[in-house]
């Protein structure tokens, strides 16, 4: 019989946060279909850390040859996906998040259908003549051309941009990130029909985040159960499934893997995949019920074997990094020391020294 316990500690295998590890940062952003980075910083770390030698120049390279792309994608918030999914990925869940900003630039900001177009296209000349410019120079190319750009006005009208696959992340520049031409950065996207988008994308999510549902999937594309459905049918024969909790989860070929695993302890934030990848079956990272169903109040979590027991915040100085931990329960001396080895390792890839704290 399964527990949610055993779900737990087998997305952890799924997604490589536990050994095996993926090959690398690319195989990391790969096996997941897209990984949440909206904190690049902190996303950084979640795609390292499901590498056996987590180094930052590994996904540093790979956003600066475009071959991992950071923009918006399946949800209204941005995304690493790797160049050759992003095409179809956008032409399959784009429509939807689109609708989303849209509402959000008219009701919020008052851009009707030609100032929209205008903007967009002040955006696009000034990626044409100027190459990779981050946000507050297109802010300043917009206010050249009459346009007002900044702020959160500024924010939805290039993730508009983005949702039509018209621009994408360029190059990073010290640092800080840019924007992009998508046609320059993903000269030949992959494209494919719906109905084989909806058969790639349900075979890759349960693969690589599995086991999950239907209504995990549907959360995490913003499809409707009807097109994950449709998806699933095509590909349940690739998949393996069990019943839970009245609910069927769907998972790669193979037996309930045994655990717990290692390593065992992680600091991660509450954006990582591990958490933000589903919404219907999330909270089989705390079987116990020892973490408050409110609204999230802190910015990380830390996980032993699979099971959430305090809220992290990490904080970064030039000599060392904190992570402050506020504890569900009290933490037994194999969790703490779990949780050390996790910060030790998070510290190791910062190239700084890591600091534990506990109340």
């Amino acid at each position: 019989m399964v527990r949610d316990l055993d779900i737990a500690r087998w997305r952890l295998r799924s997604q490589h946060v536990v050994s095996p590890f993926a090959v690398s940062a690319r195989d990391a952003v790969g096996s997941l279909l897209a990984v949440q980075a909206e904190n690049s910083s902190q996303a950084a770390w979640a795609v390292a850390s499901r590498t056996q030698n987590p180094d930052q120049a590994e996904l540093a390279a790979l956003l600066g040859s475009g071959a991992v792309i950071r923009t918006h994608v399946l949800r209204p918030t941005w995304h690493f996906v790797l160049a050759e999914d992003l095409g179809w990925l956008l032409d399959l869940t784009g429509p939807r998040v689109r609708r989303i900003i849209l509402q959000q630039l008219s009701t919020v900001h008052g851009l009707d259908g030609r100032s929209l177009d205008q903007a967009v296209t002040a955006v696009m000349q000034a990626l044409a003549t100027g190459g990779h410019l981050t946000r507050p120079r297109l802010a300043d190319e917009l206010r050249e051309r009459g346009l007002l750009g900044t702020g959160q006005m500024l924010m939805l009208l290039l993730a508009h941009a983005e949702l039509d696959g018209l621009i994408c992340s360029g190059g990073p520049a010290d640092g800080e990130h840019t924007y992009a031409l998508l046609s320059e950065r993903v000269p030949a996207p992959r494209r494919l029909d719906r109905t084989e988008a909806l058969a790639e994308l349900a075979l890759r999510y349960f693969t690589g985040h599995g086991p999950a549902t239907e209504r995990d999937l549907a959360y995490w594309a913003t499809l409707t159960l009807t097109d994950v459905r449709a998806g699933l049918h095509q590909v349940r024969d690739q998949l393996g499934s069990f019943e839970h909790d009245g609910r069927t989860f769907w998972h790669a070929p193979g037996a309930v893997p045994g655990g717990p695993h290692e390593p065992a302890g992680h600091l991660l934030q509450i954006l990582d995949e591990t958490y933000r990848g589903y919404q219907d079956s999330r909270w089989v990272l705390d079987a116990a019920g020892d973490v408050p169903r409110s609204r999230e109040s802190a910015t990380g979590m830390a996980l032993v074997d699979a099971q959430i027991r305090a809220a992290m915040r990490r904080t970064i100085t030039d000599g060392h990094v904190r992570f402050d931990l506020r504890p569900y329960r009290a933490l037994t001396p194999t969790e703490t020391e779990a949780l050390t080895q996790a910060a030790t390792r998070y510290g190791k890839y910062l190239r700084r020294e890591a600091r534990l704290s506990l109340p």
